[in-house]
């Protein structure tokens, strides 16, 4: 089981990384970038939780907040989104929320705060980008998939909301983009320095004539 969830959460980050590198190399805008990375994210959270954590409650095995202290017990969605986020070093995905169990899953900005009454206004939307300071931002719906995701939120002791229902909007998926200015040509690669002879290189004698070309 901790193999499935390692391979699992290599995926996503190898996932959020390449389409990273993909949408980048073909100059897209900033929008189209930011919902390529969520759509993943998205789709690797919700695999998560229905094939996994569904799957296997009725096996004994659980999510739970302090999974690392038994074999049995598997990481709560946000935990395995944000574990799998801080393999990422080109860009931030995380999880945020008006009313979050963990404190350090509050908005960082008052953009972040707007885009996230937004969204819970109107869940049609599910989706907001903007610029905020340095960074381009957006945030997608993250919704209560299933009964177990509104117990939790509803029954713990730190939550500051207890009336969640099936389907609710929970809070948001935020990805953040650095806004760096892009240089007006490309520069010229340096010289490459001296190597060594490669094995090939030193088995291959000498010429003893010129070639024709050279004569």
């Amino acid at each position: 089981m901790n193999s499935n969830r390692t391979v699992l959460a290599l995926s996503l980050s190898i996932a959020m990384t390449c389409t990273a590198w993909g949408v980048t190399a073909g100059e897209p805008s900033f929008d189209t970038t930011a919902r390529y990375i969520l759509e993943v994210v998205k789709a690797f959270r919700t695999a998560y939780v229905l094939h996994v954590v569904e799957h296997t409650k009725d096996g004994g095995t659980s999510a739970q907040e302090n999974w690392q202290k038994d074999a049995h017990y598997l990481p709560l969605p946000a935990q395995f989104v944000k574990g799998a986020a801080e393999q990422i070093s080109s860009f931030e995905v995380g999880l945020i929320g008006l009313t979050p169990l963990n404190p350090a899953n509050r908005p960082r900005t008052e953009a972040e705060t707007k885009a996230l009454i937004e969204l819970e206004k109107n869940r049609q939307r599910r989706f907001v980008s903007f610029v905020d300071g340095d960074q381009f931002k957006a945030v997608s719906a993250d919704l209560a998939l299933v009964q177990s995701c509104v117990d939790c939120h509803n029954h713990h002791p730190r939550s500051a909301r207890k009336n969640f229902q099936k389907w609710d909007v929970m809070g948001g998926l935020v990805v953040r983009l650095k806004r760096e200015a892009e240089p007006e040509g490309l520069a010229l690669p340096a010289e490459p320095s001296k190597r060594p002879l490669g094995t090939l290189e030193k088995m291959t004698p000498t010429p003893t004539t010129p070639p024709p070309w050279v004569r």
